[in-house]
């Protein structure tokens, strides 16, 4: 019985974390999979296509993320369990990445940098929290983690999702028919969803323009920390010329890493950062994994498995 990490380039950082959680466990390193037919199970991000399925007696994938779009793209994925990521490590990042973001835009800190590199004094009005409404597009256990902490600093708060849910203090929107809503209720847009064919490119201009338009600030915001492929990268830097939009903090991106030639990299009201919203801490993921196959290998329910048909 082995497991073999796969795809990520950290499998030798996740492999030495395995090991201290249970050093008995027989650890391979992909592309070093020995006999194939000895692994039960696989910890993976963006595998090659079709390697896992060259795997006859695999049991359980992992997926080192919260998501797993990377996983649900080969069309040879094997028909097995498929877990999520899901850790207190990598909500509480999230939760102080979209905190931090929200806050920063909300108090106007860009123009505020801009003014301190100018040499200019100058006063710039601000809504006080309530008067603002934080959407969040996601209401899975990112979503609702964000929510939670960012009702103590006094935001109104709304969620959109694809089916309906109920989220104390939260109003929730679901579907097509609750979108134009939420949107028109949104001034700082939070992006936690999943990538699935349903919502890639949802994030456009046409979905941009229909923010509301929030008093004391020069136009909504947008912060996206979900997927990349939820975006185009294009129409977010045409509505922020056009003055649709008034920021945006972008985590995520279409192509990874983003490209030098990106308009993103220098635009002034773009706050730029690495895939780093919520880094996965290897000790944490190697935890999981264990704990994930210790239930497996007693015939317990296995905690946040993937809706195939869902894709999540």
């Amino acid at each position: 019985m082995a497991t073999l990490i796969i795809g990520t380039d950290r499998v030798a950082t996740f492999a030495t974390a395995c090991r201290e959680f249970d050093p008995g466990h027989d650890i391979r390193q992909w592309p070093d999979v020995g006999r194939a037919e000895d692994i039960r199970y696989a910890l993976a991000w963006g595998p090659p296509a079709g390697e896992l399925a060259k795997l006859p007696n695999l049991e359980l994938i992992v997926s080192v993320g919260a998501g797993v779009d990377h996983l649900m793209k080969d069309p040879l994925l094997p028909h097995v369990p498929v877990a999520r990521f899901v850790d207190a490590d990598l909500t509480g990042r999230m939760v102080s990445y979209v905190a931090a973001n929200v806050l920063f835009h909300h108090r106007r800190m860009n123009e505020l940098r801009a003014q301190q590199a100018a040499a200019v004094w100058k006063y710039l009005p601000e809504p006080a929290a309530h008067e603002l409404t934080v959407g969040i597009m996601g209401l899975g256990v990112l979503g609702q983690a964000c929510a939670q902490a960012l009702l103590p600093l006094g935001y109104s708060l709304a969620g959109w999702s694809r089916t309906p849910k109920g989220v104390p203090d939260v109003a929730c929107f679901a579907g097509a028919i609750g979108l134009d809503a939420f949107l028109g209720a949104t001034d700082i847009l939070v992006v936690l969803l999943p990538l699935t064919p349903d919502t890639r490119g949802i994030i456009d201009r046409k979905l941009l323009a229909k923010l509301r338009r929030p008093k004391l600030l020069p136009g909504p915001v947008l912060i996206n920390a979900g997927r990349g492929g939820l975006q185009s990268e294009q129409d977010i830097v045409a509505s922020l010329d056009a003055g649709e939009l008034y920021a945006a903090s972008l985590d995520v991106f279409t192509t990874e890493p983003l490209p030098p030639s990106s308009p993103v990299w220098g635009h002034e009201r773009i706050l730029l950062t690495p895939h780093i919203a919520a880094e996965s801490d290897p000790r944490a993921i190697a935890r999981y994994l264990i704990a994930q196959i210790g239930r497996k290998q007693c015939g317990e329910p296995l905690p946040n498995l993937v809706d195939r048909q869902r894709g999540y």
